[in-house]
Order: structure tokens, then sequence, then C-alpha cells
């Protein structure tokens, strides 16, 4: 099948689904794979390190700015509607600051990273698909998976949540400007940390650490299952980025439930 027919045919539902569930499978199947590395690879030295600079560094700036302006949105809207119903927001900092650990800070800032991170991931895999180097490191006895998807796995379990939280405290700020200026509230009666409890920080780190190894993987299996060239590539991006944010919405409601039970807001 070439990929000018893959995109002007478009798949029923029941196969769109069945597609769904086939790369929900590979994407499991790599996930074991990765883990199985993990414990007993040979990557190279200072691999890690590099996907870490990658994953983290060069997304900071990106994911500094649009937690902070979602942060504000976030802020204001609430201050507007708070307004209509009582003229007190001295409770509307801790509300606030409630929303965005449990959920807002986590969910919310995955997206613009599954975009950034995850793009990046397939884009390199992809070119080194179609460019025969991925087949060349099979014929060197090395596996792919070993060298090329765990150290990126591994950035984005550490890199990811580092980078979600310094989003959120970036958010928080924004958000405390904004009460600030819009609203006449004084910092000092923003900042409330009265909702916020240790559940609240263990959800907000379980959503961090799963959508990182999300991303990783998610972008990881389409990346190594690119085909048809520099075009394929494209395809292997777009797709990347589609996964990437749809299990992150999936994974939010499941944690969402589990940590309804676990750590009840």
């Amino acid at each position: 099948m070439t990929f000018t027919s893959r995109a002007e045919s478009e798949p029923s539902p029941i196969q769109a689904l069945v597609r769904v569930l086939g790369d929900a499978r590979d994407v499991g199947r790599l996930g074991l794979r990765t883990l199985h590395y993990l414990m007993r690879g040979k990557r190279e030295k200072g691999a890690i390190a590099a996907q870490m600079l990658a994953v983290g560094n060069r997304s900071l700036f990106f994911m500094c700015v649009t937690m902070g302006f979602i942060g504000a949105i976030i802020a204001y809207q609430s201050g507007l509607q708070a307004r209509k119903l009582v003229p007190d927001f001295s409770m509307i900092g801790a509300t606030f600051l409630k929303l965005l650990v449990r959920d807002l800070a986590v969910s919310v800032g995955a997206l613009p990273l599954a975009t950034r991170v995850g793009a990046g991931i397939a884009a390199e895999l992809g070119s080194m698909v179609v460019t025969d180097q991925v087949d060349a490191m099979r014929m060197s006895a090395a596996d792919p998976v070993d060298y090329l998807v765990v150290p990126r796995f591994v950035a984005c379990l550490i890199m990811g949540p580092a980078l979600l939280a310094i989003g959120g405290l970036v958010a928080f700020g924004s958000g405390t400007l904004v009460a600030n200026l819009a609203f006449d509230v004084s910092p000092h009666t923003f900042v409330n940390l009265t909702f916020v409890h240790l559940g609240d920080l263990a959800l907000a780190a379980l959503k961090a650490v799963t959508y990182g190894a999300a991303i990783a993987l998610v972008s990881a299996q389409r990346g190594l299952a690119t085909f048809g060239g520099s075009e394929g590539v494209g395809w292997a991006t777009t797709e990347a980025v589609v996964g990437s944010c749809f299990a992150i919405i999936v994974l939010n409601l499941i944690l969402s439930v589990i940590g309804f039970f676990l750590f009840p807001a």
C-alpha cells in the first residue's frame, strides 16, 4: 500500500478501532522489550545523558512559555466565574492550586510535551529506519530497542516529570500575576496550600511518570514502524504526536479514576 492511497482512503470505524488496538498491542510489546533491555542492555555510554539533554533542556523554554499562558488563562477564567457567584476571592488561589497540582499541570502540560518530544523521537527513529541504519544495527547483532529506545525511554521518565513540575510552577506564577492584576488578589492571599495534600502530589507524580513513559514508547513504536521514505517519516511523526496525545487522554481518565479511590480529592 502506498502512502497516497493511505491518505486518500478513510478507514471505517471498525477498521480504525482494529488499528488502534493493534498499535496498542505493538506499544505493549515494545514496552516489555524496553524493560528487558533496561535491566540487561548494553547501550552506549552517554546515550542517556544525550537524550536527557534533548528531551529536557531543549524543551524547557517551550514548556515554560506554553504553561505560562495556560496558567494565566485558567486563572483569569476562574476569576471571572468566581466573581459571578461570590465576590470573595480569598479561596481562588487554593482552588486553582488544587486543580493545578492534581491534574492540570501534568495532564495539560503533557500534551505540548508530546508534540515536542514525541515528534522528535519519531522523526529521529523514522529517519534511521528509511536510511537503513536500523537494519545495519540488526546485522551487527545490536538490538535497536536497546541502543535507540531505552535511552529515550529513560530520558522521558526522568526529564518528563521534571519538565511538568517546572511547567506547573510557571503556570502557578502566571496565575498569581493575573489574579493580582485583573482581580486585585494579593500574592499572599493567592498562594494558599489549604486544599493540597500528599495524595494530590502522589497522583501528580504517578501521572507525570506514566505520561513520560507513554510518550517515549508510542513515539518510538511509530518511528520504528516507518516505511516509504521521507513521506513515511512525515506520517510517522504525525501519528506519534496524535498517538501520544490520545494515550495521555486515555491514561488521564484511568489514573484519575484510580486516584479517586486511592487519593480522594
